[in-house]
């Protein structure tokens, strides 16, 4: 299937018009509409239901749409690298980094690698560990920040030198505020705003012996910013690593540990057998001999 085809279909479905799509895309209107019938015979379902005015994707339209964008995505990051192949100054490095105290350690590493290779560009991507994990298995992403556990039969990958210590972020008007450490009846005590993984959810109350059932969870969240706006309000306490707070910062809010204390490994991490461009390479040999180094 022609790339093109796809940027026609996803023109029309961003636009929801085929006339701004095609005045977009500087093509007739004549050409998109033949396009994306002849698209929707070759997938054998209808893409879009046609308004007079406005197209509107079909459920099999929005999921296409979602594989189309990735496909899109991954060509254009696919051309990005072979053109940089050769080229030693230049190119563009994409990084997925989860939100804790390593990314203090992306930003200075990338103020380093930039000095010595000033041409090179970056895509940097924040989110939770499973989200990191996709985009490196659909080759969104050259590497991964991650905390571990990491999956060794899928990623290579070397240790960095930060642990997170787990706690629970509250308000400075909470009693919790003027302990040194929370124990198990601290966690029992509070709705919680839990990690959204249930894996985590479960492994966090098992470290207190008790059962996710027996934690008053009011929500749960992927990234400390929202939730840490309901702590602000009164909602509740997040459950989170300090270094998720350390790199926010709040007047009104403070990270208290958990007893005894519990910590967290990062990685560095790429998908195995893949092969990078030079600034890639690069990039990963300087965070390797500087980390190393700490």
């Amino acid at each position: 299937m022609d790339i093109r085809l796809l940027e026609y279909y996803l023109a029309v479905a961003k636009q929801g018009n085929i006339t701004r799509a095609a005045e977009q895309l500087h093509v007739t209107q004549p050409t998109i509409s033949r396009q994306l019938m002849d698209l929707e015979e070759n997938v054998g379902t209808p893409l879009m239901i046609r308004g007079k005015r406005q197209v509107t994707l079909t459920e099999a339209g929005v999921l296409f749409q979602q594989r189309a964008e990735e496909i899109v995505a991954l060509m254009e990051k696919t051309l990005r690298d072979v053109s940089d192949l050769d080229d030693l100054l230049g190119g563009t490095v994409s990084i997925g980094c989860v939100e804790t105290r390593a990314s203090r350690m992306l930003a200075k590493a990338l103020k380093g690698f930039s000095a010595q290779y000033p041409k090179v560009q970056y895509d940097l991507y924040s989110g939770i560990g499973d989200d990191i994990r996709e985009k490196l298995d659909q080759g969104e992403l050259d590497f991964g920040i991650l905390v571990e556990p990491v999956e060794v039969a899928k990623y290579d990958f070397f240790r960095l030198p930060y642990q997170e210590v787990w706690g629970m972020l509250v308000s400075r008007d909470d009693p919790l505020a003027q302990k040194s450490s929370l124990d198990q009846e601290d966690l029992l005590s509070r709705p919680l705003i839990m990690p959204q993984r249930e894996i985590v959810q479960d492994h966090i109350a098992g470290w207190f012996g008790v059962e996710r059932s027996q934690l008053n969870i009011f929500a749960s969240h992927s990234l400390i910013n929202n939730a840490a706006l309901l702590v602000e309000e009164g909602l509740g306490c997040v459950v989170c690593t300090g270094g998720c707070f350390e790199i926010r910062g709040g007047e009104r809010l403070k990270f208290v540990p958990f007893t005894p204390e519990r910590t967290t490994g990062h990685v560095f991490a790429w998908k195995k057998n893949r092969v990078f461009h030079s600034a890639a390479s690069r990039f990963r040999d300087y965070i390797r001999e500087t980390e190393a180094a700490e």
